[in-house]
Formats: structure tokens, sequence, C-alpha cells
């Protein structure tokens, strides 16, 4: 048989695709459903957010939403771009100090010998399977212990343990040739030269991944606010957002400035997803360098 003029991913459309695009484009309409959703319901009056029957798509969109929701906050003492500024602080340093140390570790346990390496990563493999939760009482102590309860530390060392981070990061760095790392070390390059000159260039979609599940472990954060933190000023805009429905008094009113929330939690992780997609397709996909 003759495969020659079979095109099994051609660059351009071809139509052996046609059958591919009737399956997979009404499944990326049905999964875009809850994006759509939480648009709409950012932009709906409130006549709409209580019709009945329930309307999916907006029929007079509105920006009063957003506009209770800021009034709330300079009413409750506190401008909502404090909180929004303690988050951008902790994301931007639980996103460095996690992939920095997640980098370090496995580069470590990868590449070098030392006793216990495998029990050390035998410990990050079961920590796999513990929820943020089931830690909270541990965690807490250790923050009194070290003093740094009531400040935004609070808010990062917690995030910064990233066992699915170390996971992935190693997985990359084992498949880089120990043959390349000892033709460095020959050329007199230091641990920290090949560090950062030879691996972390080769294990790239692995830094974006776990750059964006840092980002968002920490973005939506609310454990930290409640568990470790007493200070307003120091609390972070998820948990400000997670309060409104309490806090306004007025469940009509508080369901549109709900929604305006969701929207706003939500579109930095989806705009964020969009720009690295590709890197993290391809470490979800690849073990290593190809």
């Amino acid at each position: 048989m003759a495969f020659h003029n079979v095109s099994f991913n051609p660059r351009k459309f071809h139509k052996s695709q046609i059958k591919f695009h009737l399956y997979l484009i009404p499944i990326s309409l049905f999964m875009m459903l809850p994006i759509l959703f939480i648009l709409n319901n950012a932009f709906k009056p409130f006549t709409e957010l209580f019709a009945y029957p329930p309307k999916f798509f907006v029929r007079k969109p509105t920006l009063e939403n957003f506009r209770m929701l800021f009034n709330f906050s300079v009413e409750s003492g506190i401008p909502m771009t404090r909180f929004l500024f303690n988050s951008i602080v902790v994301a931007l340093l639980v996103v460095f100090l996690s992939v920095l140390f997640s980098l370090m570790t496995a580069f470590a346990i990868s590449k070098f010998s030392f006793k216990g390496k495998e029990k050390i990563f035998k410990i990050n493999t079961m920590a796999l399977m513990f929820v943020p939760i089931a830690v909270a009482i541990p965690r807490f102590l250790i923050i009194v212990k070290l003093g740094i309860f009531n400040t935004l530390w609070a808010h990062v060392l917690p995030l910064l343990a990233m066992p699915i981070g170390l996971f992935l990061v190693k997985q990359f760095i084992d498949q880089v040739p120990n043959e390349l790392i000892e033709a460095a070390r020959v050329d007199g390059a230091s641990n920290w030269y090949i560090f950062f000159k030879v691996i972390v260039p080769l294990v790239k979609p692995a830094i974006v991944t776990v750059a964006f599940l840092a980002f968002q472990s920490s973005w939506g954060n609310i454990q930290s606010s409640t568990n470790f933190v007493d200070l307003e000023t120091l609390k972070t805009l998820p948990f400000y957002l997670n309060t409104l429905v309490d806090g306004s008094g007025n469940i009509v009113a508080s369901a549109g400035m709900n929604a305006a929330a969701q929207l706003l939690m939500f579109l930095p992780n989806f705009v964020l997803f969009i720009l690295l997609q590709s890197r993290i397709m391809e470490s979800m996909t690849h073990s290593g360098i190809k």
C-alpha cells in the first residue's frame, strides 16, 4: 500500500480534517459555556439576575455591578486597590520563589548524588495526596513560630512548597543528558553557571507551567487571609471578594457585586493561560527534551 498521498498532519487546512472539526467544534463550544456564563452574569442588572426563568445571555448589559463593587469597598474604609495591591505583591513573590525553589531542588535531586535524595523525592510525591486544609494547623503553628503572623510573608510562605512543581521540573531535568553537564564542567563551568545557562533554557516549558500553577494557587487563595492574617490592610483581594455577600447586608445588591467579583477573579487566570497555553501544553504532552 502507498501512504505518500495521505496527510496525517497537514500544515494547512485539508479536507481530511473536516471529521475532526465536526467533532471538536461542538465540544469546544460546550466547554466555553461556563466562561460565557461568568462574562454575561457580571453585566446583568439585578432584574435579570433574579429573573425566572433565568436567562443565559444578558439582555441589557450594565456596569452597575462594578460600580457598586468599587463603591462598597470605599464605604468599608479600605479601598479595593489596597487588597489588589496585596494580591499582586503576593502573587509575584510566590511565582518567583516557587519557580526558583522548584528548579534548584529538582536540579539537585536529578543531577547530584547525595544520601537520602530518593527519600526526599518520595516524600514530595506523597505530599501530592494532601489537600491544603489537611495541613492548615501545622502551617499555622509554623507561621506563628517563625514570627511572620500578620505579615505579607504569611501569604507567601505556605504556597512556596509546590510538590507538583518539583515533580514536573524534575521529570524534565531527568531528560537532560548527563554528558552535557559533564562537558560543561570539563570546560570549567560552575554549578551555578550550569544551572542558569544549561538547565534553565532547556526546561522553559516546565518553568512556565510551574509559574502558572503558582500564580493560580496564589491568586485564588483565601486561606492565608482567613487563618494567618488579622489586619484588614494585609488581606488579599480573593478574601475581600468572598466576604461581599455577608458584608453588604443586601442579597440583591450583593448578587450583582458577587457576579462582578467572580469575573475579576477569573480574568487574570484566563488571560494568563491564553498567553502561555503553548508552553503549558508542551510541558503536559512531553516529559522531557525531544
